[in-house]
């Protein structure tokens, strides 16, 4: 008897060894390490990437006569040019624009039904509700571990390559990431009668897409619909305490929001060349 209970200490012992000095190979072993990135890549590989283009604001800055989404640009509507950036690109399995259920102009702009393109009529007052309702909305078709590209639907500068630059670099992140640009220009902060200028070094501007896997992006939205700090999906996931990864953009790829924004657009879809 105690020589069975001596075995069975020694064979838990040797069972420890060895699991700390594999533990500490993992770390030091260079053919260990590239198998761990190996199937770390291949988990990502795995993975699909779905687009969702919140869509259901109405504009009011813009003053035009329908949601600004909805405005004549280049000869189609802004909407129609967003949504070809990720019909453009074989990266993307299927595109959601969220609208409103009232919404009286999305059909026109997309008559037909596509394999790769449904309309959610789901959206809320806010961006970020919209955003919300529409992962809840699309559940059954998309993983947890499914990559989500959210991208604002009066951003039509966006192109195919911009797309495979952001998920090239995201995919095999921990978090997520955003393309965005550093600050150039001299930034002033206005208190009252107050000015003073800010110092500009490791500023950017978030643009979209953000890419966030679904599970992290569903669990940082749920807690953050009453935070009115949060105003992308991005801050929504710093406030969980993570760092996503930020990815040089493009100046065609700004948010049309004023008026003479329409001229500037046009000027890149018309002259100006893809990024």
């Amino acid at each position: 008897m105690y020589l069975n209970v001596f075995k069975c200490i020694c064979l838990l012992w040797y069972g420890m060894v060895c699991a700390f000095v594999f533990g500490c190979a993992c770390f030091t072993d260079p053919i260990i390490m590239l198998r761990l990135e190996t199937v770390s890549e291949i988990v990502s590989e795995t993975a699909s990437y779905f687009a969702l283009i919140p869509a259901a604001g109405v504009g009011a800055r813009m003053g035009g006569v329908c949601p600004k989404q909805y405005l004549p640009l280049h000869g189609k509507a802004m909407l129609w040019h967003t949504v070809q950036a990720f019909l453009a690109s074989p990266l993307i399995r299927h595109i959601f624009v969220v609208v409103s259920k009232e919404d009286a102009y999305v059909d026109q702009v997309f008559p037909l039904n596509s394999h790769r393109l449904t309309v959610l009529r789901c959206g809320g007052a806010t961006r970020q509700v919209s955003v919300y309702k529409g992962l809840q909305a699309i559940r059954q078709q998309v993983g947890d571990n499914d990559w989500v590209l959210v991208h604002d639907g009066a951003r039509p500068g966006l192109t195919q390559a911009l797309i495979s630059r952001l998920v090239e670099a995201v995919r095999l992140h921990p978090v997520g990431g955003l393309l965005g640009l550093p600050v150039v220009d001299t930034v002033k902060q206005v208190q009252g009668d107050n000015l003073r200028t800010l110092d500009r070094r490791g500023l950017w501007l978030a643009q979209t897409p953000q890419m966030f896997r679904y599970h992290l992006l569903v669990q940082a939205l749920q807690q953050a619909l009453d935070n009115a700090q949060v105003t992308d999906e991005s801050s929504a996931v710093e406030a969980l305490g993570y760092v996503p990864l930020l990815v040089a953009g493009h100046a065609r790829n700004f948010k049309l929001t004023l008026p003479e924004d329409v001229a500037m657009m046009e000027a890149y879809l018309t002259c100006i060349p893809a990024a």
